[in-house]
């Protein structure tokens, strides 16, 4: 799985798990729990919880050694050692299929960095926040045209690349980026390669996302810019991503909300995800809510 790297997609399928899944420890065909309606409860008595990730770095993914870390798995693991779950196991899909295969008793817990979308609440039940992430652009080094918004992009007509599916899209098209500015990949590497070859002047997605690539290719001539919250019609469209659960298992939610409420509280959070490119300004502050995310408000 080494090298595979799914996009942050927007979520356009509302039910039905098809594709293949990808399991770490699990068979595709297994379910969660053995029959019973309380999951945190199976978990305790198995010792493990199942959950999705879309391998994607930083947020989860698994590593040259096949062990499955990144951000969200990491503090999944934190979260689930304190209800008494002493394994976290992963089975990953396209990013796509997260929700249907959740929906469907593939495992009991989405950890993929997920941000929180109206459209996606009305399939599956979210955590409070985990994390807030700005958008950047990856631009040549010195960003000689001076990008530092999809606005720039337009006025000085030069062309964007974005990931297939993946909200930046969306903002770009909604800011008034031309179609014929706007081209779309489906990785990350794709999107790098497209700066570097002059294909695009730039390509948009979050900073954490941008800064791991750079990090992962030292010797390319690329730089982010500073990360913004772009702003659509007067409101401005917060990133957030957080943990999934199935809108059934309410004690389950609950119970992971409160042990993340401590590791953000108590500061080990920005112990556990410091190692993935996060910082303390990646911390939500106490108005973003699910909520409000939720509601589109």
């Amino acid at each position: 799985m080494t090298g595979m790297r799914w996009t942050r997609r927007d979520f356009l399928r509302a039910s039905g798990a098809t594709g293949v899944l990808v399991a770490a420890g699990l068979p595709a065909c297994s379910r969660t729990s053995g029959g019973g309606g309380d999951p945190l409860a199976d978990a305790r008595r198995n010792g493990y919880v199942q959950a999705g990730i879309a391998g994607e770095a930083p947020y989860g993914f698994t590593d040259a050694s096949g062990h499955v870390t990144g951000e969200a798995p990491e503090v999944a693991r934190a979260v689930f050692r304190g209800l008494g779950v002493g394994e976290v196991r992963a089975t990953q899909v396209d990013f796509n299929q997260l929700i249907p295969a959740l929906n469907a008793a593939k495992f009991s817990v989405v950890a993929a960095g997920m941000f929180i979308t109206p459209q996606r609440c009305r399939n599956a039940a979210f955590s409070i926040p985990d994390y807030i992430a700005p958008t950047s652009f990856l631009v040549p080094k010195g960003n000689p045209a001076g990008v530092r918004r999809f606005e720039d992009v337009t006025a000085k007509k030069l062309t964007v690349a974005v990931l297939s599916g993946a909200v930046e899209k969306d903002y770009a098209q909604r800011l008034g980026v031309p179609p014929a500015q706007l081209q779309v990949f489906d990785t990350q590497d794709a999107l790098l390669q497209a700066v570097l070859n002059g294909r695009v002047y730039c390509a948009a997605l979050t900073n954490i996302s941008l800064n791991d690539l750079v990090r992962k290719n030292p010797a390319a001539p690329v730089e982010v810019t500073p990360g913004f919250t772009p702003v659509i019609g007067g409101k401005p469209e917060v990133q957030a991503g957080a943990f999934v659960f199935r809108p059934g298992d309410t004690a389950l939610r609950d119970a992971f909300n409160g042990g993340l409420k401590q590791l953000h509280d108590s500061g080990e959070w920005l112990r556990i995800v410091a190692p993935f490119g996060f910082t303390k300004d990646n911390l939500p502050p106490p108005e973003v809510t699910t909520e409000k995310l939720c509601s589109g408000s």
